[in-house]
C-alpha cells in the first residue's frame, strides 16, 4: 500500500517545484500538519464521502484530508504550478486524489464531484465570500448538495458568517448563511500559522446545511429586504426600509416589528419573517 508518510515535507516541495505563494491568488500555504490535521476533525468522519478542496496548494490540507479516509478528494486548483505537488501526492494515494486544473468559481462542482459530499478548504482569502455565496445558490436550491462546508476565511469574514443579533459583525452575510445553514466557529489561526503571515488572522468555520431554511421565502426577496435594511444600518427600519414597494410603516406593521429599531437588532427568524411579509404584500 502506498504511504502518504513517505512523501518529503512541504517545504520541500515548494523549494523543488518552485511555488512561491502569489498575492494576486490570495495564497497563504498551510505547512503544518498538525493544524491541517486538527481543521480537518471539524468536518467529522469522512468515511464513503467525497471531499471538494478548494486551493489546495501544495497538498498539506490534501493530504491531511486523504490521512482521515475520505473515499475520494477532489483538489481543484487554477495555479498549474502546483500540478505536479498534487500528482506527487495522487501518486501514494490508492487512487483516492482526483486533480481539477480550473478556476473554482466557475467549476461545475456539483456536476464534477458524485454525492454525498463536504467541502473542506483554506479559501484564497480574495474570492472567499464569493465562493462561500455560490455554495449557498447551491444548498438553497437543494440542501443535500453539500453534507458540511468546513471552511477558513479571513477571521472578519468568519466572525460575519455566525454573528448574534444586536452585535456589529451581525448583517446581511450572517442572515443568508443561517438561514440555510447551522454556522459554528471552529478555531481561529494567527498570522504565523501561515507561510507567508498575512496581515490578519484566519478562523475556521463549518456550516451543515438545514434540511430546509428557517423561513420559507424566497432567496431573491429575501437578499433584497436584508440588503435595504442593512445599507443603512445605523438608522431605523422605518428609514431604511424606504424606497420598497411596500410602505415601510405598512410593511412593519404587518410584521409586528417595531419601526424604530435598527436591523441589527432583529434576529435571523425576524428578518426572514419581514421577508416574507414583503412577499406577500407584494404578490401578484
Amino acid at each position: 500500500m502506498n504511504d502518504l508518510a513517505s512523501l518529503p515535507s512541504l517545504t520541500q516541495v515548494i523549494a523543488r517545484f518552485q511555488i512561491a505563494t502569489k498575492k494576486s491568488l490570495g495564497q497563504h500555504f498551510l505547512l503544518d500538519s498538525g493544524v491541517t490535521d486538527y481543521i480537518v476533525r471539524f468536518a467529522g468522519p469522512l468515511a464513503g464521502v467525497n471531499v471538494i478542496e478548494v486551493g489546495p496548494g501544495p497538498g498539506g490540507l490534501t493530504r491531511s484530508l486523504l490521512k482521515a479516509g475520505a473515499a475520494q478528494v477532489y483538489a481543484i486548483e487554477k495555479d498549474e504550478r502546483c500540478l505536479e505537488a498534487l500528482q506527487q501526492v495522487q501518486s501514494v494515494s490508492d487512487g483516492r486524489l482526483q486533480i481539477v486544473m480550473d478556476d473554482a468559481l466557475e467549476a461545475r462542482i456539483l456536476d464534477i464531484v458524485p454525492s454525498p459530499r463536504k467541502i473542506v478548504a483554506n479559501l484564497p482569502y480574495n474570492v472567499g465570500t464569493l465562493m462561500l455565496l455560490g455554495w449557498l445558490e447551491s444548498v438553497h436550491s437543494a440542501p443535500e448538495s453539500f453534507q458540511s462546508m468546513t471552511l477558513m476565511f479571513q477571521k472578519e469574514v468568519a466572525e460575519r458568517i455566525i454573528a448574534a443579533p444586536g452585535t456589529k459583525d451581525f448583517g446581511r452575510l450572517s442572515v443568508l448563511s443561517q438561514w440555510l445553514c447551522e454556522c459554528r466557529y471552529d478555531m481561529e489561526l494567527p498570522p504565523e500559522a501561515f507561510t507567508p503571515p498575512p496581515k490578519v488572522s484566519s478562523a475556521v468555520v463549518t456550516l451543515i446545511p438545514r434540511a430546509k431554511p428557517l423561513v420559507d421565502v424566497k432567496k431573491e426577496t429575501l437578499e433584497l429586504v436584508v440588503a435595504k435594511a442593512f445599507n443603512q444600518r445605523r438608522k431605523m427600519l422605518r428609514v431604511a426600509l424606504k424606497g420598497l414597494a411596500v410602505a415601510p410603516e405598512t410593511l412593519l406593521e404587518k410584521a409586528g416589528v417595531d419601526g424604530t429599531m435598527r436591523a441589527e437588532q432583529l434576529d435571523v427568524i425576524t428578518l426572514c419573517n419581514l421577508a416574507l411579509i414583503y412577499q406577500q404584500l407584494t404578490a401578484k
